[in-house]
C-alpha cells in the first residue's frame, strides 16, 4: 500500500497584547500531523483542552499537547482526519489494516469500546465516550451505524452521542474535523440513549427570507445495547436569521452542558451565543457578501441581530468599530471556512481566511467580513472558557 500524503492545514489562533487587545497568536500549519503506521490514517492535531472550561489565554500553543484517543477525560480535542479512499486495484492479502469482526471489547484507555471490521478505507466498528461534533471538509465519508448507512456531503455535521459508528471511504478519500468532548457515560459504562427529550424537526413548509439556509444535521446514538443508530437527519429546525443581512443564517445544531450528555436532543436549550458552563454550541453561518448591506446596518440593527442569537451583552459595536457585528465572549471558538472566503477581523489587525482553513478563537474582539461576490459557510463550535 502507498504511503498516505497530507495536506498542511493551515491554523490562525488568536491572542491578546498587553492593552488586552485582540491579535494573531499563531499564523501557520498546524503543528502536529501523526498517524500512518501500518496503512492508518493520518490526522493533524488542532487543539486540546483538559478540564470542561477550556482556557482562553495564555502563551501556551495547546495545539502541542498529547493527548490518548479519545481525548482527556474531563475535556476534548480537536483534530482533523484524512480519510484514505479504496485504492483502485485494493488486495486485501497485503492490507494490514484488516480486523475481523468480533464482539464488543473495551480498548486500553477504557473509554473507548470496538467490535473489529476495520480495513484500509473503513474504520473500526467503535464508540467513544465522547459527544463529536464531525465535519466533512472536502472528498467523501461514508456513516454506517447497525441500522443504516449515510454519506453525506461536505459541511454536513453529524453529531455523535457517544454511539457505536463506523467511517468509510468506499470510493474516495475525505478530510473530517473532530471536535471530541468527554462525556462520561453514566449508565454503568454502555452509554445508552438518557431520557425522552423530543426530537425536534425542521417544517417542511419552512421558507427562510432572503434565500437563506438551514444546515443538515446527522444526530446517532446508542438506543439499544451495542447498536448505533440513527436519530435524525435532515435541516435542522432551528436558525436564526439576520434581516438587515438578507441571506445571513445562523445554523445551531447542538447544545452540550458540563459534563456532555448522552441525549437524543438540545435544541430545546435556550438559544445563546454563550455556551451553558462547561459546555458547547455547534453552528453553521452562511454569510453574505459584505456590499449587500453595506451602509445600511447601523446599532439598532446590530442590536437587534444579538438579541436575536439570545446575546445582546456580545456585541461591541461601535461606531469607530472596524465592523458592525464585532463581538466578543468568554469562548474558546474552533471556526473553520467550508466555502468561499471570509476575512477575520481583529483589534489589530485582518486576516484572510480560505475554505479548510481554520481559526482558533481565544475569547478575541472579532468580526467575519465577506468581500467576496459569493456567500460563504462558516462553522463554530464554541467551547465555554476561562
Amino acid at each position: 500500500m502507498s504511503t498516505q500524503e497530507v495536506k498542511s492545514v493551515r491554523r490562525v489562533v488568536t491572542g491578546h497584547n498587553s492593552k488586552g487587545q485582540s491579535i494573531v497568536s499563531w499564523d501557520g500549519p498546524a503543528p502536529s500531523v501523526r498517524g500512518g503506521e501500518n496503512g492508518a490514517n493520518k490526522w493533524t492535531d488542532l487543539w486540546v483542552w483538559n478540564e470542561p472550561c477550556a482556557p482562553i489565554s495564555g502563551a501556551n500553543d495547546d495545539g502541542n499537547l498529547t493527548y490518548d484517543f479519545p481525548g482527556p477525560p474531563k475535556g476534548g480535542h480537536l483534530r482533523i482526519v484524512h480519510g484514505q479512499g479504496k485504492p483502485a486495484h485494493y488486495d486485501p492479502a497485503k492490507d494490514q489494516r484488516i480486523l475481523a469482526p468480533h464482539a464488543p471489547k473495551p480498548r486500553p484507555s477504557h473509554r473507548v469500546w470496538d467490535r473489529g471490521g476495520r480495513n484500509l478505507f473503513n474504520s473500526d466498528m467503535h464508540k467513544t465516550e465522547t459527544v463529536d461534533y464531525a465535519i466533512l471538509l472536502n472528498g467523501q465519508r461514508r456513516l454506517i451505524l447497525d441500522d443504516c448507512e449515510i454519506d453525506w456531503k461536505p459541511g454536513d455535521v453529524v453529531i455523535q452521542v457517544g454511539a457505536y459508528h463506523q467511517w468509510s471511504s468506499p470510493d474516495q478519500g475525505g478530510d473530517v474535523m473532530y471536535d471530541m468532548i468527554a462525556s462520561p457515560f453514566t449508565d454503568g459504562l454502555r452509554g445508552l440513549a438518557q431520557g425522552q427529550d423530543k426530537i425536534l424537526t425542521a417544517d417542511p413548509k419552512r421558507v427562510l427570507p432572503g434565500g437563506a439556509k438551514a444546515a443538515r444535521r446527522i444526530v446517532t446514538i446508542d438506543r439499544e445495547l451495542h447498536k448505533g443508530s440513527l436519530v435524525v437527519d435532515g435541516p435542522t429546525p432551528d436558525v436564526c436569521v439576520d434581516e438587515a443581512r438578507p441571506g445571513f443564517s445562523s445554523s445551531r445544531l447542538w447544545v452540550t452542558r458540563g459534563p456532555a450528555e448522552i441525549v437524543y436532543e438540545s435544541l430545546h436549550l435556550p438559544r445563546h451565543i454563550q455556551p451553558p458552563v462547561g459546555g458547547s454550541v455547534m453552528s453553521v453561518n452562511y454569510i453574505p457578501p459584505d456590499e449587500s448591506w453595506k451602509g445600511k446596518v447601523g446599532s439598532a440593527q446590530v442590536q437587534a441581530f444579538f438579541k436575536a442569537m439570545g446575546s445582546p451583552e456580545a456585541s461591541t459595536y461601535a461606531g469607530s468599530a472596524p465592523h458592525p457585528y464585532m463581538q466578543k465572549t468568554k469562548t474558546l471558538d474552533f471556526c473553520t471556512v467550508l466555502e468561499g472566503e471570509l476575512v477575520l477581523i481583529l483589534d489589530t489587525q485582518e486576516v484572510v481566511i480560505k475554505a479548510g482553513e481554520v481559526v482558533i478563537l481565544r475569547g478575541a474582539n472579532h468580526a467575519w467580513a465577506n468581500r467576496s461576490n459569493h456567500m460563504a459557510t462558516l462553522a463554530i463550535a464554541a467551547h465555554d472558557g476561562q
